[in-house]
C-alpha cells in the first residue's frame, strides 16, 4: 500500500498545524495537579471531546489514542484534521513521566479498525544507554509497519538523561536533541517531531540559531513539539524554528494545559486555546518551510 503524503495533515500552504490530545496517565495527573482528584476514565474521554469540538475544525492533523474515546472522537473531527493514532505501548508509573515505549500490539493487529487514520505516531524515549541501538531499530520497524498498512510515519522522540549524566552533571539537553536526530530521522520516517531548542527561553536571535543548527541535524520534514514549553514561549519558539526549516508544530499542553480541571471545558477552550491556536497558525502560514520542499 502506497502512503499518502504529508498533505493530508497539512494546510493548504504546506505547513503543519496539529493538536496532539493522545495523553493518556499525563492526563490524568494534570487533572489531579489542576486540584480536581484522579478522574475516572470518562472524565478524561469528554475533555478529549471537547478538544477535538473546538480544535479540530481548525487543525491540519489531530493525533488521539486508542484508549480513551477514539472511536467515538474519531468520527467527530471534520474532513480538514488528519487522524494520527498513536502506536506506541508506554511504560509509565502513575504520576510519573513515561520511562520507555515500544510498539502496541493492539494497534498493529491486522483486523484493529484503522478507518479513517492517515499516520501512525511512535513516541521514543532516546537515552545514551545500552539500548540506544534497540531503539533505533524500534524506529525501523515502526516506520515498515506504517508503510505495509499504507499510513504515514510520524516519529517523535523525548531525549532524557541517563542516570549516569544525571549524577555527573554532564547532561546537555540541546547536544542531545541534536545527537538524537542525526540518529533517528535518518530511518526514513514521513514525519520527525522534535523538542523545541532552549526549551523555548532566549532571545530570538538566540533561538533561531539554535533552531537553524538543529535544522542541519534532521533529515526529511519536521515539526516542533510543545513539550516542556511554557504556554508564553511556544508561539515565538515556533517562529524561530520555522526559521530553521520546521514545516510548523504539534502542540497539546501548550494549547489547552490551562483548561484542564475547568468547569465548563469547552467554553474555556474556545476563550482560552482557540485563539493560542489561531495565532500560531497564522505563524506557521506565514513562516513555515513547506513540507514539500524539505
Amino acid at each position: 500500500m502506497t502512503p499518502p503524503t504529508l498533505d493530508s495533515i497539512a494546510r493548504p500552504s504546506g505547513a503543519l498545524a496539529m493538536v496532539a490530545m493522545d495523553q493518556r496517565e499525563s492526563l490524568r495527573t494534570m487533572f489531579d495537579a489542576a486540584g480536581a482528584g484522579r478522574p475516572p476514565d470518562r472524565v478524561l474521554i469528554d475533555f478529549k471531546r471537547n478538544v477535538a469540538d473546538v480544535l479540530g475544525p481548525l487543525a491540519s492533523g489531530f493525533l488521539l489514542d486508542r484508549e480513551y474515546g477514539f472511536d467515538d472522537i474519531r468520527d467527530r473531527l471534520g474532513p480538514t484534521a488528519g487522524l494520527i493514532l498513536a502506536a506506541d505501548a508506554l511504560t509509565q508509573d502513575h504520576g510519573s513521566p513515561v520511562e520507555e515505549t515500544g510498539l502496541d500490539p493492539v494497534v498493529l493487529e491486522p483486523d484493529f479498525d484503522l478507518h479513517g487514520v492517515v499516520a501512525l505516531k511512535l513516541l521514543i524515549i532516546w537515552r545514551r544507554d545500552v539500548r540506544r541501538e534497540e531503539r533505533v531499530q524500534l524506529a525501523r520497524d515502526f516506520v515498515v509497519a506504517s508503510a505495509e498498512r499504507g499510513l504515514l510515519s510520524v516519529l517523535e522522540p523525548v531525549v532524557r538523561a541517563t542516570r549516569d549524566e544525571a549524577d555527573a552533571g554532564t547532561w546537555d539537553r540541546e547536544e542531545a536533541i541534536l545527537e538524537c536526530a542525526e540518529e533517528l530521522s535518518a530511518v526514513g520516517q514521513s514525519l520527525y517531531e522534535v523538542q523545541v531548542p532552549l526549551a523555548g527561553f532566549g532571545t530570538p536571535a538566540e533561538q533561531r540559531d539554535a533552531s537553524i543548527r538543529l535544522g542541519r541535524s534532521i533529515t526529511g520534514p519536521w515539526v516542533v513539539l510543545s513539550q516542556g514549553v511554557e504556554q508564553r514561549n511556544f508561539r515565538p519558539a515556533v517562529e524561530a524554528a520555522c526559521h530553521g526549516g520546521a514545516s510548523g508544530f504539534l502542540a497539546g499542553r501548550a494549547l489547552w494545559s490551562d483548561v484542564v480541571g475547568a468547569r465548563n471545558v469547552a467554553t474555556a477552550l474556545r476563550e482560552k486555546s482557540l485563539p493560542r491556536l489561531e495565532r500560531l497558525i497564522a505563524t506557521v502560514d506565514r513562516y513555515a518551510h513547506p513540507w514539500s520542499e524539505s
